[in-house]
């Protein structure tokens, strides 16, 4: 099998892949969007909410915002995120405030609600690790690959969401496939 990295940076990896199968290249493209555990807010609590939109719509919009995932976390870790806001304004994804300085948003630009004056806002959000076969707000970005006409060479892209840069997507996939090879191995062994 060869490799060739054609565009790599934290949001998008290019690969061309030579000598692969239409098995591996989908094994990648499945396991990077289901299997790599990532963070995303999962359970919200309202202390107060006069905003004109229902707490279930705005905790909605808040699972979706992409929360960094430290190279450490593992299945069980929270965070809590606080937010308290007054209108008029606009309450962005940054106003969100993270417990622990290393899992912050991703992207700091993601409105959540627009507040007229004298609305309020106040809650806490619980982000925990999870994967995507849980649910998509716990994929850590999107993986598709295309063939060459013969069927064997592909190119595989893998674009991040924020939480974890696409190169580190893929380091992770490969480590949960050889890991899940190791276990079939040992099983069927027995």
């Amino acid at each position: 099998m060869k490799i060739n990295v054609l565009e790599s940076s934290p949001f998008a990896l290019r690969l061309k892949v030579s000598g692969a199968t239409f098995n591996f290249a989908n094994a990648l493209r499945r396991s990077a969007m289901s299997s790599v555990p990532c963070m995303a807010i999962d359970k919200v609590t309202f202390y107060e909410n006069t905003s004109a939109m229902f707490d279930e719509y705005i905790a909605h919009r808040l699972g979706l915002i992409p929360v960094t995932t430290p190279k450490d976390s593992k299945s069980g870790d929270e965070v809590l995120l606080s937010l308290t806001e007054e209108g008029p304004k606009t309450v962005y994804s940054k106003d969100l405030k993270s417990s622990d300085k290393v899992v912050k948003v991703a992207n700091p630009d993601i409105p959540i609600i627009k507040l007229a004056e004298g609305q309020k806002i106040r809650l806490d959000a619980k982000a925990i690790v999870g994967s995507g076969v849980k649910s998509s707000k716990f994929q850590p970005g999107l993986a598709t690959y295309k063939a060459n006409d013969s069927g064997d060479e592909f190119e595989i892209y893998i674009e991040s969401f924020g939480q974890i840069p696409a190169p580190e997507i893929l380091s992770r996939t490969l480590d949960i496939i050889s890991a899940d090879v190791k276990e079939i191995t040992k099983e069927l062994k027995k």
